[in-house]
């Protein structure tokens, strides 16, 4: 038996004991009283229904009242002797099987009988065990005695007590019983959920099944959302500490090659090996590790940066996007296709500046890996929304590892050649903007050829 079990037959125990001496006190001291009070008003009762009957009646129908009332009822002509008085009416008790040993009419008592005044008396019969309870009523010069007997309930309340222990004993044998069972009904789900919850402390997600149809199959529910939400989080967890080993290794793998080479350089002008091109390798290599810094400034600072929210015109920002491409577009080769003929409601609400940031990623990325030459941008109204599409031909190669193509210093082009790959950061760039903005974004393939989409809401107070 574990704690809570023994705490709670212990209370079960406790409030039992308390509801037993409870019943024993008020046995014992308020239950007699409370008889005697009730026998009280019943006989009051009784004499006032009496009192409301005339004379004859009531000497006519007294044998029917004493059994309809249980009560005991004898009358006699009132008299001015009290010996006289007293002795006819012990005597006509006694025929009626009442035998008293303390019964007096005091001269108090006949003066209010003679006011006609009720007068009401108890005679307690110590040797017979027993009280008598009667009222004294005149009608007529007529003295009508109701009266009623009383058993002490000393000796039949010690009795009844003894055995109330006895019944109260075998009731607490049975308490215990099923308090024990009951309370391993409670305990037992109460355990599973402990359990479950020192599994998840140390990292085992569980999960508990309990059906109890109360509070602790709630509780269990609750746990077991915990559960699921701490273990996915666990994996969020350990994903990014994954992702941010990775970012180290990415980071010091695209510092080491430059800084190698200046250090080779450097080198080899201190030992005047330089023929005249070793401070421009250098100057490029630090141009190179600079404008990495700053991609990883510009990311970090994406990640707290306050944007500006407004309403501006997407088609204008798009266009004047492009043309800043327009001269590296024809030096290269590549045909570009812009349609927006359905982009007829144009007016967006986002940070204008960041989506240009979003637009130059994409855009320079699909330069620099179109395997086809192609680049085709869509822009079109749907649902309220605005939904922008770029896409370029590319190398389906099945062991690239897509998913990983939002993470910071992945790259597209296997080898890592900076002429083709750059730094890599573009498109975290963009995903943080877009995540920051809300808004749907993602990419597919399809015919060896790759899509970036992104949608922002338009504003239609615009309209």
């Amino acid at each position: 038996m574990n704690k809570l079990n023994k705490k709670l037959i212990g209370r079960i125990l406790f409030v039992f004991c308390i509801v037993v001496i409870f019943s024993i006190v008020m046995n014992s001291f308020f239950l007699p009283k409370y008889l005697l009070y009730k026998k009280k008003h019943a006989l009051a009762a009784i004499t006032e229904q009496l009192d409301a009957m005339d004379t004859k009646q009531l000497l006519q129908n007294m044998e029917a009242l004493e059994n309809k009332y249980d009560v005991t009822i004898v009358n006699t002509p009132i008299t001015a002797n009290l010996n006289a008085l007293n002795e006819t009416i012990i005597g006509l008790l006694n025929k009626k099987g009442i035998t008293l040993s303390k019964f007096w009419i005091t001269d108090e008592s006949l003066g209010k009988l003679n006011e006609y005044q009720m007068v009401r008396k108890i005679y307690n019969q110590e040797k017979l065990k027993s009280s008598f309870l009667v009222t004294f009523m005149k009608k007529d010069e007529i003295v009508f005695v109701v009266g009623e007997s009383i058993s002490h309930s000393a000796e039949t309340l010690t009795i009844v007590n003894q055995f109330t222990l006895y019944t109260y004993a075998g009731e607490l044998l049975l308490l215990i019983i099923l308090s024990a069972l009951f309370t391993r009904s409670i305990v037992r789900p109460l355990a599973k959920i402990q359990d479950a919850a020192e599994a998840i402390s140390s990292l085992s997600f569980t999960k508990v099944h309990i059906r109890t149809g109360d509070e602790i199959e709630a509780l269990a529910e609750s746990i077991n959302q915990m559960s699921d939400k701490l273990e996915h989080a666990h994996h969020e967890l350990e994903a990014r500490n994954e992702n941010l080993r990775q970012f180290i290794a990415n980071i010091s793998h695209e510092l080491k090659t430059p800084l190698s080479l200046i250090k080779a350089y450097s080198s080899g002008i201190k030992d005047g090996m330089d023929d005249g091109t070793y401070i421009d390798v250098i100057q490029q290599q630090t141009d190179d590790i600079a404008m990495l810094v700053g991609k990883l400034l510009e990311l970090s600072k994406l990640q707290t940066d306050l944007y500006r929210m407004n309403t501006f015109d997407f088609k204008q920002l798009l266009h004047r996007t492009l043309q800043k491409y327009r001269f590296s577009i024809q030096q290269e080769a590549i045909q570009l296709s812009v349609d927006d003929s359905l982009l007829n409601q144009h007016h967006i609400f986002a940070d204008e500046q960041k989506i240009e940031m979003v637009l130059n990623n994409f855009i320079s990325n699909a330069m620099k890996y179109s395997t086809n030459q192609q680049i085709r941008i869509t822009a079109l109204n749907k649902d309220d929304f605005l939904h922008f599409s770029i896409t370029n031909g590319i190398e389906n190669d099945e062991q690239r590892q897509w998913d990983l193509i939002w993470e910071p210093f992945y790259v597209m082009e296997s080898s890592r050649n900076k002429q083709l790959s750059g730094t890599g950061l573009g498109l975290s760039i963009a995903r943080t903007i877009l995540q920051k903005h809300e808004a749907p974004f993602g990419f597919h393939i399809e015919n060896e050829e790759i899509t970036f989409y992104f949608s922002l809401p338009i504003d239609t107070s615009t309209n």
